[in-house]
């Protein structure tokens, strides 16, 4: 039961936390990259199916709806990517975590793959980083903190400890941390700037 609850408040916290944004993003406070989140919602998916082929339990509930939240976002983020510059780093980064999934279906073993995509996703994270760098008035803190949180929970809720069940959510919680740092520490050297 206790990991039901961990999942369940690890749940709030997607809801929230991905409504927060998505209400941002139509207010036209928040600009997503619809590299990053691509990427993200197809590295999400595929590493709840791996939670899910090593019996992680609820915790990767928290993993499997993260997945669909991320390809909306992806969606809006594309929809209204004319207020988003996509330099060619971005694009280079982009296809590079493309051509990296391939990798990840010739591996065919749960591990490698959750090795494959946590790398992949920290690659994903450039084009945000580098936005975030130049403009972090356009992206919502909130959202990363509950991201970082719910994964956390996630973490909690596993059944099974593994390598496969933890590296993913794991990787995902210090990156959320860093890109929190880099926002807030944007946010600081600019306003002190003026």
């Amino acid at each position: 039961m206790e990991k039901e609850i961990f999942t369940a408040i690890g749940l709030v916290f997607t809801f929230i936390g991905y409504l927060a944004y998505i209400y941002s993003i139509f207010r036209g406070n928040t600009r997503p990259h619809p590299f990053s989140w691509f990427i993200w919602g197809l590295l999400t998916a595929i590493g709840f199916f791996a939670q899910l082929s090593d019996n992680a339990g609820p915790g990767a509930w928290i993993t499997g709806i993260s997945a669909a939240f991320t390809f909306f976002i992806a969606i809006i983020g594309y929809i209204k990517r004319s207020e988003i510059t996509i330099t060619r780093t971005d694009t280079i980064t982009f296809v590079a975590a493309l051509t990296s999934i391939p990798l990840w279906l010739v591996t065919d073993t749960p591990l490698y793959s959750v090795i494959l995509i946590t790398i992949i996703d920290a690659i994903a994270f450039y084009p945000t980083f580098a936005k975030t760098w130049h403009r972090p008035d356009q992206e919502l803190p909130f959202q990363t903190i509950m991201a970082a949180l719910k994964f956390i929970l996630s973490l909690f809720a596993l059944n099974n400890y593994t390598i496969i069940t933890v590296l993913y959510p794991l990787s995902l919680v210090i990156m959320n941390t860093a890109f929190l740092i880099v926002l807030y520490g944007r946010r600081w050297a600019l306003k002190n700037a003026r």
